[in-house]
């Protein structure tokens, strides 16, 4: 059977064959943008010189595969034959060498593909990912996380293959098949043409099996997928939470279970597809084997071919027909690779809406601390303006923008001033927060920090001077100094303890056990709502930025952890300009100006006493939502 490790099915030659054979046929078809190409070879013009060598190695490899057989009719026609025991040794010898040497240029060959591959990855993945870091908040609240991941994993994976193993077989089989067919119609024509016309014998059965079991193993990925999902919704915390608390764990396990088994059923199916793939294609080749045995024996029975022609043709053989079914289904090949490589690009064409301009410049760092609105008109954008239809797995995006959520909406917060914004759920308050450190830009107006519109500076400069707190403060996994070091990275021991002291927190910090050290868990799970707070204004007052925006940030707390962390504010809160968006009436009734917002405009404004004595909106939302929550502070 060695002499068919060659052959589709066996060998290295003939498991490139089996992928490829596997791969999506659909995107033959396919039709590539316009400048893909071009956009293409760009990425590969810092890896020009790696790519000569590897090409070079890749031909010289396939030339001495090529050159071997012939080595082995020399060896039996001329020196076992011949009865020349020197010319046996020294052409064994020649053998040997030339194995070593294709050894050495495998994995020569081997080192260039990696770091052209690996090279490629790396530019293509921190490309996305810093590109995606400037798309705006839109993006991520529409897009699958788990699509855009793929497209830095699997495509990126795929496209880099455009320049690795896709060109390197698409040169070598190439190359084998001209260097074989010429070495073997030197030697018989007419065992060369027989070998030609079992071809398809190769290729037919190949593609029939090949067809079913690309759906099976599609199918397969589905299925896997589904089951992944179903994991990680029960075993991240709010998911394990939920199925307790209910007490749907068993019926989670036989959910579970059920998709497990179809994953179970499918690999048994597509295990039962490989094999007889495999087998076809083994019988097949042995057919062909022994074909040219039969033929190439009886010639050499009668003289027209020696015994050694016999054997270098059949080696020859195990070198055609691999190459031969791969190069069948090349199109597909690197159609497969430019697909990949084109939804790289589609992430890379996704412009943001959030941009520095080309004369942006610095807001200085001790700027006036001042907020202005100024006749501010806003919609969210349409689907399209800000997403993929790949990246939601929807057919089309719709191109309608969202109605207006804030109209002619105009206030000024002075230096050092706290102005709240109150109004009931969907009148617009989030949206005006995230519109000053510029989440969005407006659609209408302006909006001034500093006395510089925030269209005018850089998003760096500008966010360095706003911190911001929300409900929902986000912790990533990891420790608590982490987390810290995330608002200020150059901050000191002493300057970590103050933060801490400052937010009400540091006795929490110092009871656990490994301190500072300790890791919150996903999103922070391992601590309270109000623990998570007070980390995060700790977090703020590291920052030290002189504007603040608290987005309803005691709005889901109990009484006590509010307490808690509405001094901790209140120390965050001195000599800054803030922004609160209020849902708590401790943190309405100090704000030197409360805004009413209703329907995206705003209806009053004044001070608590003033807007209680109106008997207008607020005193409405007084009476419905503050009026039975206790005071605090």
């Amino acid at each position: 059977m060695s002499q068919i490790s060659g052959l589709p099915g066996g060998g290295a030659g003939g498991g490139r064959a089996m992928r490829s054979l596997l791969k999506d046929s659909s995107v033959r078809h396919h039709k590539l943008s316009t400048g893909t190409l071009r956009r293409i070879a760009g990425f590969a013009v810092p890896y020009r010189g790696y790519l000569a060598v590897f090409l070079l190695l890749v031909m010289f490899d396939a030339a001495i595969g090529a050159a071997t057989p012939l080595l082995y009719r020399a060896i039996i026609d001329r020196g076992i034959v011949g009865k020349n025991t020197g010319l046996v040794v020294w052409l064994a010898l020649v053998v040997a060498l030339l194995a070593i040497v294709s050894g050495a240029v495998t994995l020569i060959q081997r080192w260039f593909s990696s770091r052209i591959g690996e090279g490629l990855v790396y530019d293509l993945r921190t490309k996305v990912f810093d590109h995606v870091q400037q798309l705006p908040v839109a993006f991520f609240s529409r897009t699958q996380t788990g699509a855009l991941i793929q497209r830095l994993n699997g495509d990126v994976l795929g496209a880099q293959q455009a320049f690795t193993s896709t060109l390197s077989n698409v040169v070598s089989n190439l190359l084998s098949v001209v260097l074989v067919l010429a070495a073997m119609f030197v030697m018989s024509w007419q065992i060369t043409l027989l070998a030609l016309v079992l071809l398809p014998l190769f290729v037919l059965p190949a593609r029939l099996i090949a067809g079913r079991l690309r759906a099976a193993t599609a199918e397969t990925y589905r299925l896997n997928a589904v089951m992944a999902q179903t994991m990680t919704e029960r075993f991240n915390v709010a998911g394990a939470v939920l199925a307790k608390v209910f007490g749907r764990s068993r019926q989670s396990s036989r959910e579970f279970a059920e998709k497990a088994a179809q994953v179970r059923d499918i690999g048994v199916t597509t295990s039962m597809y490989a094999g007889v793939f495999r087998v076809s294609l083994t019988l097949v080749a042995a057919l062909a084997v022994a074909l040219v045995y039969g033929v190439g024996g009886v010639f050499a029975v009668q003289g027209a071919l020696g015994i050694g022609t016999v054997v270098a043709l059949t080696a020859y053989l195990t070198r055609l027909y691999g190459p031969l079914t791969a190069l069948s289904n090349v199109q597909v090949d690197i159609m497969t690779t430019l697909v990949s490589f084109e939804r790289v690009l589609e992430v890379l064409d996704l412009e943001p809406m959030v941009a520095d301009r080309p004369d942006a410049v610095e807001l200085p760092a001790d700027a006036e601390p001042s907020i202005e609105f100024d006749a501010v008109h806003f919609h969210y954008p349409s689907a399209s303006e800000v997403s993929l239809a790949s990246l939601e797995s929807v057919a089309t995006l719709s191109t309608e923008t969202g109605a207006e959520v804030l109209n002619d909406v105009s206030f000024t917060v002075e230096p050092g001033q706290m102005v709240a914004v109150v109004g009931p759920s969907g009148a617009g308050k989030t949206t005006l927060a995230a519109l000053v450190s510029r989440l969005y830009d407006v659609t209408g107006g302006a909006i001034l920090v500093g006395g510089r519109d925030v269209r005018e500076v850089t998003q760096s400069s500008l966010r360095d001077v706003i911190g911001v707190v929300t409900q929902d403060s986000h912790m990533y996994h990891d420790t608590i100094r982490q987390n810290l070091l995330f608002a200020r990275p150059d901050a000191t021991e002493p300057d970590l303890r103050a933060a801490l002291e400052a937010a009400q927190i540091a006795t929490l910090v110092d009871s656990l056990p490994d301190g500072l050290d300790t890791v919150v868990g996903d999103r922070g799970y391992r601590l309270s709502g109000g623990e998570r707070q007070r980390l995060a204004i700790a977090r703020l007052l590291l920052k030290s930025p002189s504007v603040v925006i608290l987005d309803e940030a005691t709005a889901h707390l109990d009484s006590e952890s509010e307490a808690a962390v509405q001094t901790a504010l209140a120390n965050a809160l001195v000599g800054r300009t803030s922004l609160v968006i209020a849902h708590r009436l401790s943190t309405v009734r100090n704000a030197d100006q409360i805004l009413v917002l209703d329907d995206g405009r705003i209806r009053e404004r004044g001070t608590h006493e003033q807007l209680l004595a109106r008997g207008g909106l607020y005193a409405e939302l007084h009476k419905t939502q503050f009026a039975e929550q206790p005071a605090v502070g």
